[in-house]
């Protein structure tokens, strides 16, 4: 897609960010960030990166999962309709990990859009507004924390799958949120090995 579409897409969703009502979900989006390439210089995209971090705890929101509810929310601002790739995360760790690196805020609930990110973004000007680099040991150290976020909620979704196996109705919500699971476990899994 084109630059100026692209930037256009994540001005919209920052502007949903802040429209909608806090009692109709049953988590709050309080931050949007944007990363990859979206930050580098104008040309064209495949996609736009994006992590939505949430008011949930840290073991809700483990890495390349989604909180329940994520699907009624991307629908709601129209996430899912328009070609981003989102990260969710939790409120009570960093933004950053080995993925999001460098991230820039697009919105937050506190403040609303910040105008110099989208300004920046627009004009490929992006590592102007893009947070530090962590320091190899800060990385390291969040890798780890990330990793045993993920063991357990791999735990967990794979007792949830188990128990409703063999039970009637629909397997796919908890087959789905154990591939994703799984897959966030291997890909820090491969990061420290």
């Amino acid at each position: 897609m084109k630059w100026t579409r692209a930037v256009h897409h994540l001005t919209e969703l920052a502007e949903k960010c802040g429209d909608l009502p806090t009692s109709f979900f049953r988590f709050q989006v309080i931050e949007l960030w944007v990363f990859g390439d979206l930050l580098d210089v104008p040309r064209d995209v495949d996609v736009i990166e994006v992590a939505l971090v949430t008011d949930l705890p840290v073991d809700e929101v483990p890495w390349r999962s989604e909180p329940v509810g994520a699907e009624h929310w991307a629908n709601s601002t129209r996430l899912s309709r328009n070609p981003f790739e989102a990260r969710w995360r939790s409120k009570d760790a960093p933004v950053w990990n080995h993925r999001i690196e460098r991230p820039a805020l697009v919105w937050s609930a506190a403040d609303g859009i910040n105008e110099e990110t989208l300004v920046a973004v627009s004009d490929g000007t992006g590592e102007l507004v893009r947070i530090p680099a962590p320091s190899p040991e800060e990385l390291r150290k969040r890798i780890e924390d990330e990793l045993a976020v993920s063991l357990r909620a791999l735990r967990r979704e794979n007792q949830a799958y188990t128990d409703q196996r063999w039970n009637p109705g629909k397997l796919t919500p908890y087959s789905d949120a154990l591939w994703r699971t799984t897959t966030g476990y291997l890909d820090l899994l491969d990061e420290v090995g």
